[in-house]
This record gives structure tokens, C-alpha cells and sequence, in this order.
């Protein structure tokens, strides 16, 4: 099963190298107030799916830690309840 894992990823690996190869045509970006950046369509590609992934990972680590956060403090929350409930209740275990 590792070996099948290895080889999708070097076939994966090995047609976006191809498709990088067929797209190294310059192409020209351009920004406001008449700036532009001449690259590769491949570079381009890669750079802008790199900055998008950065992106989702950054905000999917906020989102997980205010749940983290949430989780900590309803787990404090639920054990002083039940540290109550067991001053209040000697035959609760």
C-alpha cells in the first residue's frame, strides 16, 4: 500500500513537472497605476495556488483555535460542575 501511495505521488510529481515545462511562456501581469510583472504562466500559477493555500491554512488555525480555546474552557466549566455536584453529593463517585 505505501508503494501505490509513493507512485501516485511521483505520477502527481511528474505531470505537474510536465506542465510546468509546457507553460513557461511569458506572460504579463498587470497591476494598477500601470505596474506589471512579466514571469512564466507556470511561476505565476504556482505562486498565486501557494498564496491561496497560505491563506486557507491561515484562516482554518483561527477558526481551530477558538475552538480549542471554547473546548478548554467548557472542559474547566464541566469539571468544577461535577467537583460541586460531588461536595454537594458524597455518594457520587
Amino acid at each position: 500500500m505505501r508503494a501505490l501511495g509513493w507512485l501516485a505521488k511521483g505520477l502527481l510529481f511528474l505531470i505537474l513537472f510536465g506542465f510546468a515545462l509546457k507553460n513557461t511562456g511569458p506572460v504579463e501581469l498587470r497591476f494598477f497605476l500601470g505596474h506589471a510583472w512579466r514571469a512564466p504562466l507556470s511561476l505565476l500559477l504556482f505562486a498565486f495556488f501557494t498564496a491561496g493555500a497560505a491563506l486557507g491554512v491561515g484562516a482554518a488555525l483561527g477558526v481551530a483555535y477558538r475552538q480549542r480555546k471554547e473546548l478548554e474552557r467548557l472542559r474547566a466549566r464541566t469539571a468544577s460542575t461535577a467537583s460541586d455536584q460531588a461536595i454537594l453529593d458524597p455518594r457520587v463517585p
